[in-house]
């Protein structure tokens, strides 16, 4: 038996790519699994987001060799779409064990062509999403006295990123709450880590090629220069970094940041 049998893992921006993968793989280790996406096409920026075809599929996909998965359409910026999925987890499985702060947005933009509209859409989702829905969950994880807090940075919150500047400061500022909750919650033995990806294969990355009129393999190689010879990583790469942050095995881990950059930051 798996040791996140009968735990349960709130997951946002899960309907596709890295959040998708991630659901997939806790739900085969035996953990229930909330799944919460905005689950439609939004203002900005202008790519196709999840769809709510791709949650019912995720739910279905789940069920298919005996998972429990309840999805959720919402937008994290939505304090009322929040609490309800929040509340309806803890009715459904009683418990919240992991959160995978995963949902964000990236778009380029020159820092003096970009718009209130677009530096508030990025720091809204990107940075504020995060807290709107760790301060619904955390109080499920204090009574618990236990919990797994996984916010997705990316290698952008450890370094500077061209024609990135909101992108990169929301990502800077998730790595500072990801220090900051792991030292006000670990009393609660409450740990909380920050992941940091290099470029990965999903729906965004196709949208953010599609936009710089480029293959996604160019926009992948273009934002990245990954030491190691690849363009990209896979979602499930990050969905085994997360069953391992999430695991036993990482007990001892919090407040730190943890790459999956294909060598990037080394050089």
């Amino acid at each position: 038996m798996s040791e996140f049998t009968g735990k349960t893992a709130f997951i946002t921006g899960a309907a596709h790519g890295q959040g998708r993968a991630t659901a997939v793989a806790l739900a085969k280790e035996g953990a229930s699994i909330a799944a919460f996406d905005v689950a439609e096409k939004i203002e900005y920026p202008d790519y196709e987001f999840g769809t709510s075809d791709e949650l019912k599929s995720l739910k279905a996909e789940i069920e298919s060799f005996g998972g429990k998965c309840l999805i959720f359409s919402g937008d994290v910026r939505d304090d009322k779409a929040i609490q309800n999925a929040v509340k309806s987890t803890i009715a459904e499985f009683k418990r919240i064990d992991i959160l995978f702060n995963n949902a964000g947005i990236c778009a380029y933009a020159e820092v003096d062509k970009m718009t209130d509209e677009e530096w508030n859409a990025m720091i809204d989702i990107n940075l504020k999403g995060p807290f709107n829905v760790t301060r619904r969950v955390v109080p499920y994880m204090k009574e618990a006295k236990s919990g797994v807090i996984i916010n997705n940075s990316s290698v952008m919150g450890l370094r500077g990123g061209n024609r990135l500047s909101h992108y990169t400061a929301s990502k800077w500022g998730l790595t500072g709450l990801t220090k900051a909750w792991a030292i006000e919650l670990a009393p609660y033995n409450i740990r909380v880590v920050s992941i940091h990806p290099t470029g990965v294969n999903t729906p965004m990355n196709d949208g953010l090629a599609a936009m710089e009129g480029m293959t996604p393999i160019e926009i992948a190689e273009r934002s990245a220069g990954n030491l190691q010879p690849v363009p990209w990583i896979e979602p499930e790469d990050t969905a085994n970094m997360v069953l391992f942050l999430a695991s036993d095995k990482a007990r001892y881990c919090t407040g730190g940041q943890y790459l999956l950059d294909a060598g990037l930051l080394t050089v």
